[in-house]
């Protein structure tokens, strides 16, 4: 999504994404600045779309919104999934963890609170809205992506663009031509999002049978933008948004619905050797500055707040947002879908 900008997304914004309360929230977050200038470190685990200067654009911010020199080390991801391992088995061991903030999708997040791997904070201490807080404490939401099959203008005629996720089957697709990426939670948010589990698991299996490329989201739309196939299965709006920074052709099948919809969150894990900056970042995370930053390297916006181009995208849409009460369902559909497909 476009950068948003002017009065309306300061009123909107601050009304109703940040709900911050002068109230009570001062001397919590002057506690945590004291915490975070001690600790004087940040490690940062995020998407690679947002970039290493997109990353040093927060740490910048952030320092100069709470009157601190916080060196931030980002970690861009490669797979989330893979990530998560590592980090229980770190923490099965004893060890550190090797991040203090992971922004990952809600989907990811679940997986972190399912396993116990966040370490809670009562976001509501530090002004944020309790609507973005999500996983008993565990993570703030503050953006939305959105899902769906996505083509090279350059080699994909008009005629062949696929209008409903069934045409994914189209034997044209077949050997080779399709891209599937390995973030399966897409898939199982379909099932518990209406499609149901039956439907849904008749539909991966049939994918497989296409014969499709697999790898990871970022080598998916690399093989789409240089031609080595034909379509990629899902896509997120964090691709496109780099496509039009670059001006590669890469665009949405728009007009499919449901249109999947994940979040980014931001949680402090277990074993996180400066957990009180990543509280205080975490929480940053949701206020007007951040949204700024996430909104120009990252393209998206929350589609909870009225006046963003994520709201005004939304209207008139079947969108599936992930509940935590699907964490379970998703989790296993998601390592089962990954199995079928054949990610390790």
């Amino acid at each position: 999504m476009k950068r948003v900008t002017g009065v309306v997304f300061f009123v909107v914004a601050v009304s109703v994404l940040l709900g911050w309360s002068t109230q009570g929230t001062t001397a919590v977050v002057e506690e945590l600045v004291a915490a975070a200038k001690k600790e004087g470190i940040i490690e940062f685990y995020g998407p690679s779309t947002l970039t290493p200067q997109g990353a040093q654009a927060l740490a910048s911010a952030f320092n100069k919104k709470y009157g601190v020199e916080i060196r931030m080390g980002y970690t861009p991801s490669g797979s989330m999934f893979r990530d998560i391992g590592r980090l229980a088995t770190d923490t099965a061991a004893g060890a550190p963890s090797q991040w203090d903030l992971m922004v990952v999708t809600d989907a990811h997040q679940s997986l972190l609170w399912l396993k116990k791997l966040h370490m809670p904070f009562d976001y509501t201490k530090l002004g944020v809205d309790p609507k973005l807080i999500q996983y008993d404490n565990g993570s703030v939401s503050f953006s939305n992506q959105f899902v769906l099959p996505a083509y090279s203008q350059k080699t994909v005629p008009a005629k062949d663009v696929p209008k409903r996720w069934e045409d994914l089957l189209d034997p044209k697709w077949k050997g080779g031509k399709l891209g599937i990426n390995n973030a399966t939670h897409h898939w199982a948010r379909l099932a518990v999002g209406g499609w149901g589990e039956k439907r849904t698991t008749e539909f991966v299996k049939a994918l497989v049978k296409q014969e499709p490329v697999l790898g990871q989201l970022g080598e998916i739309y690399t093989r789409l933008q240089l031609g080595e196939i034909l379509l990629a299965a899902t896509l997120t709006t964090s691709q496109i948004n780099t496509a039009k920074r670059t001006g590669a052709p890469i665009v949405f099948a728009e007009g499919i619905e449901p249109v999947i919809s994940p979040s980014y969150q931001a949680g402090v894990v277990k074993g996180a050797p400066h957990p009180n900056v990543g509280y205080l970042f975490a929480a940053f995370m949701a206020t007007l500055g951040a949204q700024e930053i996430w909104a120009k390297y990252g393209g998206e916006t929350s589609a909870f707040i009225a006046g963003t181009d994520a709201h005004r995208y939304v209207q008139g849409k079947q969108i599936l947002y992930m509940t935590q009460g699907q964490a379970k369902e998703i989790d296993r559909l998601t390592d089962l879908y990954r199995k079928m497909l054949g990610f390790r």
